[in-house]
């Protein structure tokens, strides 16, 4: 079944632009606007193949970055969520867990940025794991995990012995102790937690992979792979900001170097890229289109604030907040220094 793009517009229009300001302003997090998405089936993975999947749901990342990033950054999170259980071999994950994340029933996070950055050897793993005949005992702390909620299960990798296990955490877990984290330049409406865990009993049913380090390098490709349509949906907004302003000062805008034109020609690349690598997903070839992503969106949005001019200066504004993004999705898990160093892995 095809996107529906006036639908997904539609939702758009009236359960996220209302709340933008709120979002960047007052660190308010538009979990309505995700549940919204689930509920009109656009997290649904029956009957798609993957190809179709992932360009579908790149898709509505784009469209709600174009409007707020903080929020599709968000989106991203849920989608990572659901990467994990549709690649995982539970049965109770996949035909219990699953459906409530793609109805909109409940929500999901990633809580793997630590366990990334494990995997390229930047961290140490801050969890660990204790086997028991119920399941596993997780005790340490996640500094930072986004899109959580009352609602809401997230991903977590913690070691035991010689090995890593995955496991999907509740944020109703007994033991489990959230913090809210603010005070960030941008993206304060992310709903980001830190996350401390005390003899947490994760049950057997939510083990997503006793192997987690095998199971890391499938999903990872997917992981990054959603990111990318953050980049693209401000890269859009940004050539819409300098078309906006192009008449400004009689016009003088036209001398600058760097105009929609330009901008519009590098959000066309990453669009044909994405559908592209949704055919042939491989980890090198979504690294390259993600380092370059970044790299596009840090040059659209400065050369949106310089078109803007003071107005861009002004707290609040639009040029502003995009700029803002820009540099979150640069320092993103995987980082651009993260994703230079598995790059170098490639050469």
């Amino acid at each position: 079944m095809a996107l529906n793009k006036q639908l997904l517009a539609q939702i758009i229009e009236e359960k996220l632009k209302p709340l933008v300001k709120k979002v960047d302003e007052q660190a308010h997090y538009a979990e309505s606007y995700i549940l919204a998405l689930g509920e009109a089936g656009f997290f649904q993975s029956a009957n798609k193949d993957q190809s179709s999947l992932l360009v579908d749901e790149a898709t509505v990342v784009r469209e709600t970055a174009k409007v707020c990033m903080t929020t599709a950054f968000c989106v991203w999170c849920h989608l990572a969520a659901l990467t994990y259980l549709r690649n995982s071999d539970n049965p109770f994950l996949k035909n219990d867990v699953l459906p409530q994340l793609e109805n909109g029933v409940k929500l999901g996070a990633t809580g793997l940025s630590n366990a990334m950055k494990y995997y390229s050897g930047l961290e140490k793993l801050h969890l660990t794991a204790e086997k028991t005949e119920a399941g596993y005992i997780i005790n340490g702390t996640l500094p930072a995990v986004s899109n959580l909620g009352k609602r809401h299960y997230f991903g977590a990798i913690a070691t035991i012995d010689t090995r890593e296990v995955m496991v999907l955490v509740s944020t109703n877990a007994s033991g489990l102790e959230m913090t809210e984290r603010l005070g960030f330049i941008g993206v304060n409406g992310s709903a980001t937690y830190t996350c401390k865990f005390e003899n947490v009993l994760i049950p057997n049913d939510f083990v997503i992979s006793e192997d987690a380090k095998a199971f890391c390098d499938i999903i990872r490709p997917t992981f990054i792979y959603y990111q990318v349509p953050l980049g693209a949906g401000v890269i859009a907004a940004a050539a819409d900001g300098i078309e906006k302003v192009k008449a400004k000062q009689n016009g003088c805008n036209d001398f600058l170097k760097v105009q929609a034109t330009e901008l519009r020609s590098h959000h066309e690349r990453i669009e044909a890229e994405l559908t592209q690598l949704a055919s042939n997903l491989t980890l090198k070839d979504v690294v390259n289109t993600r380092l370059q992503a970044v790299h596009d969106t840090l040059a659209a949005v400065q050369a949106n604030m310089i078109h803007n001019g003071a107005a861009g200066y002004v707290a609040g504004s639009v040029p502003s907040r995009k700029l803002r993004e820009a540099y979150f999705f640069a320092n993103l898990t995987p980082t651009v220094r993260h994703l230079e160093k598995i790059k170098s892995n490639f050469t």
